[in-house]
């Protein structure tokens, strides 16, 4: 039986299961030739290239976008704790 390929591209998604090293590591996501995505060192996909202006402008996207979440997401929650804090009994009605 033949070996199976441990680096390629399938539809046009690369792959890659050779073990890593640190060097190979470090350069994959450091590539000033190459555009905003690379092909991952390990695994299935593509990477963020950390030489690229346009990855550290959708990182900082990314990360104020997950603050502003957890700023509104504790202020919605404690404002949904407050209006149903009477403690009642709720009727339903059902059709």
């Amino acid at each position: 039986m033949a070996d199976k390929p441990k680096q390629g591209e399938i539809l046009g998604i690369p792959y890659n299961f050779e073990r890593p090293s640190l060097g190979r590591l470090l350069s994959s996501y450091w590539q000033p030739d190459e555009g905003m995505l690379v092909k991952k060192p390990f695994g299935v996909g593509y990477s963020l290239n950390l030489a690229s202006w346009r990855s550290w402008i959708a990182l900082a996207v990314v990360g104020v976008l997950l603050w502003q979440e957890q700023q509104s997401g504790g202020a919605a929650e404690d404002e949904a704790v407050d209006e149903d804090d009477d403690g009642g009994p709720v009727e339903v009605i059902v059709d």
